[in-house]
């Protein structure tokens, strides 16, 4: 029961972490929740092979393996989801200009994050949104911090121009 213990400790407090990597990795809510319960399934059943350090960085490791395998094998699927402005539309009500403006711009950014590169958005999401440092960001992602610092700059620019913003203006 320690091994339980010690598991929900270090392990579920990042599962809001977990989701977000996911559900940018994924661009599915769904598909990100089936692949944060299978990441964390098997964390689990892995766990006695912990040796410690960051707990984050171990368990968000295990997210992006699972993403990246979800992904091979819906590719082999061809499954085509609805839109999330499809299903926006069908379930949001009227909103206020404001708060639709505001919907508008988190929807723009939102597309400019998916449209970015795989290895670009993972660490666009894992330093913007989930507050990794860099070391971290290596750790998860399996690259050198350089390359995780050029990737991040490239995906800034990208950002930026894609929001029509100049770099220092995004930055």
């Amino acid at each position: 029961m320690e091994h339980v213990a010690q598991f929900e400790a270090l392990i579920l407090p990042h599962l809001d972490a977990a989701y977000t990597l996911a559900r940018y990795l994924l661009r599915d809510e769904h598909d990100a929740q089936d692949v944060v319960q299978d990441a964390a399934l098997r964390a689990f059943k892995h766990f006695g092979g912990y040796r410690g350090g960051d707990a984050r960085a171990w368990f968000l490791t295990i997210v992006r393996n699972c993403c990246h395998t979800w992904q091979r094998q819906r590719a082999r699927r061809r499954v085509v989801p609805l839109s999330p402005e499809h299903d926006a539309a069908a379930i949001e009500p009227r909103a206020t200009d404001a708060s639709a403006n505001e919907r508008s711009d988190r929807a723009a950014i939102e597309r400019a994050v998916a449209a970015l590169p795989a290895e670009y958005r993972e660490v666009i999401v894992l330093r913007e949104v989930e507050g990794l440092s860099y070391a971290e960001i290596s750790e998860v992602a399996g690259v050198p911090i350089g390359t995780v610092m050029s990737r991040l700059s490239r995906a800034r620019q990208r950002l930026a121009f894609a929001l029509g913003r100049t770099v220092k203006e995004a930055g």
